[in-house]
């Protein structure tokens, strides 16, 4: 094993920023930046053009992590640029073995503090292009799945419009309230951990990393409370909808997943318990509503949906039974994607 320090060096310096404001669609280069987005644009620009490829950009909010083979600006903020000590490195390896790090989520702060602790094994040349041939592989595999997935989900979101209209324009007149008047919205929180004996076996701790985008439920949390801790914490039943409202970036703000069980749940998720909606529904009306809820969040004063300006928050409200219909459709496209996920 070896450290971070003895395998990277970090080179953001020697990149040329870009400001958001001045990406192209297209353009003679790419921009590499801190979002979800392998690119997150382009640039005719010449001067600064960073060419020493490959190379590593890791998102210091987002904790995104990106092999980068040919020449790139770099985005505005939030970027670092890692290169390797060693001249012959395989830098897909590198890549394959920083995803594979454990850097917690600690909301829109700095992480490269939690990277520069962890450690790597570091195994000779061989032995390494072994690991990346079968990794990429896998990733081939995954890519091709993943898109599966995404073509499911979309089937479902053109199935909501095609029968209820955009949410926004609203184009067959249903009633609009407030999200506050149709559910409870709830924060969660962190209890003490100064008091270790609110820490134990009792009930799972869920946090932003368990709200995975493409699935319906959270996955299982890696921290659970004690019975006492969830007397101090935050906690809802099955069938309440569990949102990011603090997160690196926008893009991860807003994501949505059900809950199949009772969980409790930090700071940095609101729950939405349903009153005047079945929860499949309120489910994708919240994930095509992703723009709206985000549209006033500024990320540069640390970017938060509080439990407040979500409840302000005004969605339409249709009929009950055309709900149920939708939600029905949901379950069986759900069993699909299941099923997708099952494939060898």
């Amino acid at each position: 094993m070896k450290s971070f320090s003895d395998i990277f060096i970090d080179c953001t310096s020697a990149g040329t920023k870009i400001p958001k404001e001045s990406y192209l669609d297209k353009g003679t280069h790419i921009i590499i930046d801190q979002g979800q987005n392998e690119i997150a644009g382009y640039t005719n620009e010449e001067t600064g053009l960073y060419t020493d490829v490959p190379a590593i950009i890791f998102g210091d909010h987002t904790r995104a992590i990106k092999y980068v083979e040919e020449p790139f600006f770099l985005g505005a903020d939030g970027v670092k640029l890692l290169k390797c000590k060693d001249k012959d490195a395989n830098y897909k390896y590198l890549y394959y073995a920083l995803k594979s790090a454990k850097i917690p989520d600690t909301g829109y702060n700095r992480h490269f503090k939690w990277l520069k602790e962890i450690e790597i094994s570091y195994p000779d040349q061989s032995v390494q292009s072994k690991v990346v041939k079968t990794l990429d592989s896998l990733s081939t595999v995954i890519d091709q799945r993943k898109d599966e997935l995404i073509k499911l989900d979309d089937l479902i979101k053109a199935r909501f419009v095609e029968i209820f209209g955009d949410p926004r324009s609203n184009p067959f007149g249903y009633e609009k309230k407030p999200l506050g008047n149709t559910c409870k919205v709830v924060t969660g929180n962190t209890p003490s951990r100064k008091v270790p004996e609110y820490y134990g076996d009792y009930i799972e701790w869920i946090k932003t990393d368990n709200i995975v985008s493409g699935l319906l439920h959270p996955t299982k949390a890696s921290e659970y409370l004690s019975e006492q801790g969830a007397l101090e914490g935050r906690t809802v039943d099955e069938n309440a909808v569990l949102m990011a409202c603090i997160a690196g970036s926008v893009a991860s703000i807003g994501r949505v997943c059900v809950t199949d069980r009772r969980v409790a749940f930090n700071q940095q998720i609101n729950a939405v318990v349903p009153e005047q909606y079945n929860i499949l529904f309120l489910y994708i009306l919240l994930q095509i509503s992703k723009d709206y809820l985000v549209e006033d969040i500024n990320m540069a004063l640390k970017g938060i949906l509080s439990k407040s300006k979500l409840e302000e928050k005004v969605f339409f409200v249709p009929p009950m039974k055309y709900q149920n219909d939708f939600a029905e459709f949901v379950r069986q496209v759900d069993k699909s994607k299941f099923d997708c996920e099952k494939l060898p």
